[in-house]
């Protein structure tokens, strides 16, 4: 009980809500926590007793059913728990399960941070498959109205985020961008005659890595070209400024991978819940938002107090 006290001293400023919500609230994370699970009855099971569990429960449920938890209130308290002042590099992806029949389906957009994304913005798709350039642009616009676009060191993207008014979008909003395009995108060669898939502009051996001297047009849009050649596959940027940049920059994309498995598998197992409802998945992510950044702020004192030892890989 200690620690949820500590944790809602650190959340209160964040939220105007009551005593007893602030309560629930704390004592919901840390049952996330110690449970490490989203089965809302295993964590009332953390709050108390046998008898209240039943009762605790249901307060889970019109928490998650009524109560508002603002999108722009847990921004606030991230930026003040974790990110640097300045620029900050952003990644857009998008995790996906379903529960039986029904499709979950969440586009997320993070700030990488030492490795690790933090989520700010997200959105539930009502839908299968990949979110279209209206999904995209409101989510960035939630960043832009809360934030400003000078807050943008880039955004990184995969495949999936790609398209002329997506990136016009971009460039229109002074937004940069490192992007992965497919390999067979149709792009002009340097004598502007004739147009080939894009792979066809570098060559690489495994392990190599070349920036195109020019500006190519893509989607009707003019953008530096970078490629990697791993043993099995090509990793193409499309970006807009600094493209000697621009693979160290899309490398950092994997933080919102490492994410989404500490959110899932690894983590609280946000596949196992039987949520259906958007607006309620949408806020029970918003509570595992906090509740990974409360482990990870407590993961860094740790470390501060007693350096965690790092394993080592056996050879």
């Amino acid at each position: 009980m200690e620690e949820s006290r500590l944790l809602k001293k650190y959340i209160a400023p964040y939220f105007h809500w009551n005593q007893a919500h602030l309560t629930l609230l704390s004592l919901l994370i840390f049952g996330l926590i110690r449970t490490r699970t989203v089965n809302l009855a295993i964590v009332a099971e953390s709050f108390g007793t046998h008898v209240q569990i039943h009762s605790h429960y249901k307060r889970i449920q019109r928490f998650l059913s009524n109560d508002k938890l603002s999108m722009q209130s847990i921004a606030h308290l991230i930026e003040a728990w974790f990110l640097p002042e300045g620029r900050w590099l952003l990644c857009l992806d998008r995790t996906h399960w379903k529960f039986g029949r029904i499709h979950i389906n969440i586009l997320v957009l993070a700030v990488a941070v030492q490795g690790v994304a933090i989520p700010l913005f997200w959105v539930m798709l009502k839908k299968a498959g990949n979110s279209n350039t209206q999904e995209r642009i409101n989510l960035i616009g939630q960043f832009i109205s809360h934030f400003g676009s000078e807050r943008i060191q880039c955004l990184t993207a995969d495949r999936e985020f790609r398209g002329q008014d997506w990136v016009c979008f971009l460039q229109q909003n002074n937004i940069p961008f490192c992007i992965r395009i497919p390999t067979n995108t149709q792009v002009f060669n340097r004598h502007q005659n004739k147009k080939l898939p894009v792979k066809r502009l570098f060559s690489l051996k495994p392990g190599e890595s070349m920036v195109l001297n020019q500006c190519r047009t893509i989607w009707g849009v003019s953008v530096h070209l970078a490629c990697f050649r791993s043993t099995d596959d090509w990793v193409i940027i499309a970006c807009d400024q600094a493209p000697d940049q621009a693979l160290t920059a899309y490398q950092q994309r994997w933080a919102i991978e490492t994410l989404f498995q500490c959110l899932k598998g690894r983590g609280f197992n946000l596949e196992e819940t039987h949520l259906t409802k958007a607006e309620r998945i949408e806020k029970l992510f918003a509570v595992l938002t906090i509740a990974f950044c409360w482990c990870y702020k407590m993961g860094e004192r740790r470390h501060e107090a007693k350096p965690i030892t790092k394993k080592t890989r056996q050879t």
